[in-house]
């Protein structure tokens, strides 16, 4: 591996697992909850655990003074719940732009399966060749979505990470498929680590036992946005999901130890 990217993705982990709290979805929902004053988000998460953030490239100069000597990712592309079709991402920044802005690595999201797979595959082997060049990190956010597609079925799970490391990223970012068993197939589809989508909000318990299942099945750790960065104790929650990962605690201590 070439030592630029090892050094960047030390700084985005603890020995080799990764809590990531992105807070790109601004541009997605708006000026939701936990966005609005997304200083005191961020100051939060990072005294809770958080080892890395991610956003878009224009908050950057509000992520640095208030991330505690955390990581950061930028994200490159984007789509609002306003346009007429989601999954339609778009690019945002380029590398370049994210290295000036201070980020350790980059990010892209990309559905398999939709009607768009053509254009954003693309897209994401030009991210992956230019970050390259430049040794930073590229993390590869593949989900399965699509017509007809089931997004959390661990095969298309598999194919969905499989395609981010035979395109060449260095860190892939899926959905969960519901139990330890069946993600197990998905972090064994690769060699790159894989970490798990929070996706939608769900109950504290519920989205730690995902967390627990996926650390169960190999997973590299976690990216968590909404259930954290909208949670009415930021800190507290990211705190409980960094025990698990960081700490193999299981459901029941992380939420003592939280006070949850």
């Amino acid at each position: 591996m070439d030592i630029g990217v090892e050094t960047r993705l030390n700084r985005l982990a603890t020995n080799g697992r990764m809590v990531n709290i992105p807070m790109d979805h601004g541009i997605t929902l708006g000026a939701t909850a936990g966005l609005r004053d997304i200083e005191s988000t961020i100051d939060a998460v990072t005294r809770g655990g958080a080892d890395s953030i991610l956003t878009q490239k224009g908050l950057a100069s509000r992520v640095h003074p208030n991330k505690n000597g955390a990581g950061y990712v930028i994200h490159l592309n984007a789509s609002t719940l306003l346009g007429p079709d989601a999954n339609d991402k778009r690019r945002t920044g380029m590398v370049k732009e994210a290295i000036r802005a201070g980020a350790d690595a980059v990010s892209y999201h990309m559905n398999v399966g939709s009607n768009h797979e053509p254009e954003q595959l693309a897209d994401l082997a030009e991210v992956t060749r230019v970050a390259s060049e430049f040794g930073i990190p590229v993390l590869a956010m593949t989900y399965a979505r699509g017509p007809n597609i089931d997004e959390h079925d661990s095969d298309n799970l598999a194919h969905a990470v499989r395609l981010a490391e035979e395109i060449g990223a260095d860190i892939a970012k899926t959905a969960y498929s519901g139990d330890s068993e069946s993600y197990q197939r998905v972090t064994e589809a690769v060699r790159i680590p894989v970490i798990m989508a929070g996706g939608s909000p769900q109950t504290d318990r519920q989205m730690l036992e995902n967390v627990s299942g996926a650390m169960e099945a190999g997973a590299a750790g976690v990216s968590m946005g909404r259930s954290v960065f909208q949670h009415d104790d930021p800190r507290r929650m990211t705190r409980a999901v960094s025990s698990i990962v960081h700490d193999a605690l299981s459901v029941e201590e992380a939420l003592e130890i939280s006070k949850l």
